[in-house]
């Protein structure tokens, strides 16, 4: 099996020893998207919307990169800090995500890495 390594320069880099995203056998697995946005390192200002929009904006700009898009991805996987924020989730996810929709769950979880309100990941498929 070949493993073909995707890096965005307008997704933030990873902050850990993994990479943006992994191709194998047609599949791209996309690691957990952060907040960040790539200009400034930080972050984006503001609360669950912005950091929610600044998340879906970088697994965009790796699905890019590696020659898929939105309406490729298959699965994905929602890490929340506060289950209180699904609704706002579910109304920035339906503009990013067109049906058929992917499959979808999302956790609560005590915490995410730099104390981000949001992770994401996704799976998508050609």
């Amino acid at each position: 099996m070949e493993k073909k390594i995707v890096a965005s320069p307008l997704a933030p880099k990873a902050i850990g020893p993994y990479n943006q995203a992994v191709v194998a056998n047609g599949i791209m697995y996309v690691s957990g998207q952060l907040p960040i946005d790539v200009k400034t390192g930080e972050f984006v200002p503001g609360g669950i919307e912005e950091q929610a929009h600044q998340v879906f904006k970088n697994i965009g700009y790796i699905l890019e990169e590696g020659g898929y898009s939105f309406k490729d991805v298959v699965k994905t996987t929602v890490y929340l800090s506060d289950m209180g924020n699904f609704g706002i989730l579910n109304q920035i996810y339906a503009q990013y995500f067109t049906e058929p929709y992917p499959a979808r769950v999302a956790y609560q979880v005590a915490a995410l890495p730099k104390a981000s309100l949001i992770e994401v990941d996704v799976i998508a498929a050609k």
